[in-house]
Parts: C-alpha cells; sequence; structure tokens
C-alpha cells in the first residue's frame, strides 16, 4: 500500500556532499516522523537524525553539524543532506517514515526504503 523511494547516494570523496531523497507514495493518509538510518558492513543499524512532523530535529553526535535533515509534506519527502563526509559515514542509509493509511485511520506503520549506498572514499 506505501513505497518509499530512495535516491542520491554515491561514491564520494572525503570531505565532499551527497542529498539523499526518500519519496512516499500509496494510500497515505498523514506521515508523522520521518528518519534516516545507516548501517555500515558488519556493524547494526543506527539512527542518523529525525524530523518530526512540526519540524523538530535531532540527529546522532557523529553528523552533527555536518547533516541537515529535512521535509518537504506537499511531496511526502524526507531529504538529507550531508557535507563535510567522512570515510566513517560510508554505509547503505535507509530511509523510515511512520505513516498513517487511508485507509486505515488512527493507527500508524513504519515503513522502509530499500537503501542506498554511501561510499566516502579517495
Amino acid at each position: 500500500q506505501v513505497q518509499l523511494v530512495e535516491s542520491g547516494g554515491g561514491l564520494v570523496q572525503p570531505g565532499g556532499s551527497l542529498r539523499l531523497s526518500c519519496a512516499a507514495s500509496g494510500s497515505i493518509f498523514s506521515i508523522y516522523a520521518m528518519g534516516w538510518y545507516r548501517q555500515a558492513p558488519g556493524k547494526q543499524r543506527d539512527l542518523v537524525a529525525v524530523i518530526s512532523s512540526g519540524g523538530s530535529t535531532d540527529y546522532a553526535d557523529s553528523v552533527k553539524g555536518r547533516f541537515t535533515i529535512s521535509r518537504d509534506n506537499a511531496k511526502n519527502t524526507v531529504y538529507l543532506q550531508m557535507n563535510s563526509l567522512k570515510p566513517e559515514d560510508t554505509a547503505v542509509y535507509y530511509c523510515n517514515m511512520n505513516i498513517e493509511l487511508a485507509t486505515m485511520r488512527r493507527v500508524q506503520f513504519r515503513y522502509w526504503g530499500q537503501g542506498t549506498l554511501v561510499t566516502v572514499s579517495e
């Protein structure tokens, strides 16, 4: 019923920038919190940044001051602007949204994107 499609990953040199996007489509009534997670090889999936429906944001300490999360509610889209990238930022990045369906009101479901690979290397 709902699909999250990510884009924007790729290979970038240390110090470079990338912008990730994640667009939701389907039978959506409302989207609450949106977030980005990442999973490096052999490690668990960790929260990178989250943005509430009201626009409040929170970041992992490792990305504060370098990454910015934002959302466009009209487009059901969340973004992650990543600046001053470091090799340790290399991971698969996943978007996440808490969504209330038009066909099932007053209940939130959690949806994940398919993941996009970000590689920071010379």
